[in-house]
Order: C-alpha cells, then sequence, then structure tokens
C-alpha cells in the first residue's frame, strides 16, 4: 500500500472547491500600507497561507513582490504572513 500524503492541502481541498473563481480585478487588487484586512482563502494556490489562518484580521506590513506582508495577533505572539491579493479582503 501506498502511504497517504500529509501535505498543507491534504483533506481541505473541498473548503476551497466551493470558492467562486477569481476574476482579474482580484488578482490586481491593491492595498495601502497600514490597511486592516480579513484572510479569506481562494482556491488559487499561489501566495495561499495557511488555511489555519482563514477568517483572521491583520494589517498590512509592506507590498512583497506582488504579494503582501501582514502581521496577524496568534494568542499573545505576533506572527507575519505572505499572502497574494487574491486571499485578501478589507476589513470592514
Amino acid at each position: 500500500m501506498v502511504k497517504r500524503s500529509r501535505g498543507m492541502l491534504s483533506r481541505r481541498t473541498k473548503r476551497l472547491s466551493g470558492k467562486h473563481n477569481a476574476t482579474v480585478s482580484d488578482f490586481v487588487r491593491t492595498f495601502e500600507v497600514g490597511a486592516k484586512v480579513t484572510i479569506s482563502q481562494r482556491a488559487y494556490n499561489i501566495g495561499l497561507p495557511a488555511l489555519r489562518y482563514s477568517n483572521r484580521y491583520g494589517t498590512i506590513i509592506k507590498k512583497l513582490g506582488d504579494s503582501y506582508v501582514v502581521e496577524i495577533q496568534d494568542g499573545n505572539k505576533k506572527k507575519q504572513l505572505i499572502s497574494h491579493p487574491i486571499h485578501l479582503k478589507l476589513a470592514s
């Protein structure tokens, strides 16, 4: 028997498959440094933060190529995630 893969997307593709496809405006979306954003994953693997950080609020720290560095609070610790703008939404 072949051993089952336990990669980052193992058993989680069903959660992402219900998300609608991305539009061109989602790819070219821009954010200001210091903006409050929500992490919401889409079915697009490039720049996808780990799924345990879904629906978290964070602050844009800087732009890194096409992606953004988002700082979130995880318990008492601050963490920085690199995410493509397709996985980010402005917090309301």
